[in-house]
């Protein structure tokens, strides 16, 4: 009897509308967050900030919105490298130009100039879609990436073409800069993170998912009983690169610190950010979260096992995560679709039987 449903009624329409409905889900979930905010912070150190706390909450950031976009609404994106290298350089540009204001509102405001730019790049969703709205996207990617190498403006005319953070407090706490202490990097990200979790899961259950999802299933039928497909498929261009430009922002300013754009935000970051969506889930947002931890903490287990208990050479252990990516994104489109988010369902569907047989 580890999950059970039985007798969780409701009573009114408001009850059985909120986020989490079933009591499980919801005390379960209020653990988590528990455990994240008033634990962790006391017990992090730097290693386990940036090699695993760090990068999960800023991936999983990146992948709600690039779920928001290909899972929920079914537009394909191969550009959301470039979209974080906006978040990257708005944030830079805001932070130089406005040291006195608070890193929430840079972090916000780069969202929001990502969101214009993910829109401008959107239109063209609405005359073309699968392959070549890829292709377009992808295109987007190299365009924004060449535009940061190009043009000095956008790294105030330093001579190397790097940008660096320069050191910003919140409320007298360092948060960006080598100075920065772990837990409270931790604590920022892991704020913007809940918020954005919390804004995508409601979005996406309201009347706003649900147009999404009509676009996605089948945009002529959508378009007849009164969807509008530009609103929807801009809006949800928006939302994405909104998000997607918080968490390039937070890659930057509070993660690594320095960037080059073409090594950092380059076509392998959006394929990166893409296989987090397949491999967690389409369509889901626990899915975004399972698939940025996996693929988090995927280099970090080999390490360990690979070249720490069995000797191995750095480079095979590289190239093992590549074949056992490959071998994972195979598997799942071929067996499983709905990735890591679906088997977690089938599971909570067996323990709700459990004992008795299937």
């Amino acid at each position: 009897m580890f999950y059970r449903e039985a007798g969780d009624f409701k009573v009114s329409y408001r009850d059985d509308s909120q986020t989490f409905p079933i009591k499980f889900d919801r005390y379960r979930y209020y653990a988590v967050l528990a455990v994240a905010f008033g634990i962790i912070p006391f017990i992090i150190n730097d290693y386990w900030a940036n090699a695993l706390l760090l990068p999960f909450l800023i991936y999983a950031i990146a992948a709600i919105g690039l779920n928001i976009l290909v899972g929920y609404c079914g537009q394909v994106s191969l550009g959301t490298g470039g979209f974080m290298a906006v978040g990257a350089y708005a944030c830079y540009k805001l932070m130089t130009a406005f040291p006195d204001v608070s890193m929430f509102i840079h972090v916000l405001l780069a969202g929001g100039i990502t969101a214009i730019v993910g829109v401008l790049f959107g239109l063209p969703s609405l005359r073309i879609k699968g392959f070549y709205l890829a292709v377009a996207t992808l295109a987007a990617q190299f365009f924004l990436v060449w535009l940061f190498n190009r043009v000095p403006w956008f790294y105030n005319y330093s001579a190397s073409g790097q940008i660096n953070a320069p050191e910003r407090d919140v409320f007298g706490i360092i948060i960006t800069g080598p100075n920065a202490p772990a837990w409270a990097t931790y604590l920022f990200c892991l704020i913007f993170l809940t918020l954005c979790a919390i804004i995508a899961r409601n979005m996406t259950r309201g009347t706003t998912g649900r147009t999404w999802m009509a676009i996605r299933d089948m945009d002529i039928a959508a378009e007849i009983i009164g969807v509008n497909p530009l609103r929807a498929k801009l809006s949800a261009f928006a939302v994405s690169s909104f998000f997607v430009g918080i968490a390039g922002a937070l890659f930057f300013a509070v993660y690594l610190g320095a960037v080059e754009v073409g090594e950092v935000f380059g076509i392998q970051k959006s394929f990166l950010v893409l296989f987090m969506v397949i491999i967690g889930g389409l369509g889901s947002i626990f899915g975004s979260f399972a698939g940025a931890a996996f693929l988090v903490l995927l280099p970090v287990v080999l390490k360990v096992v690979g070249v720490d208990v069995l000797g191995w050479p750095t480079d095979i252990v590289a190239h093992l995560q590549l074949v056992i990516v490959g071998a994972l994104i195979i598997m799942f489109l071929i067996l499983e679709p709905h990735g890591l988010a679906q088997l977690w369902r089938v599971a909570k569907e067996k323990l709700r039987l459990w004992p008795f047989p299937h």
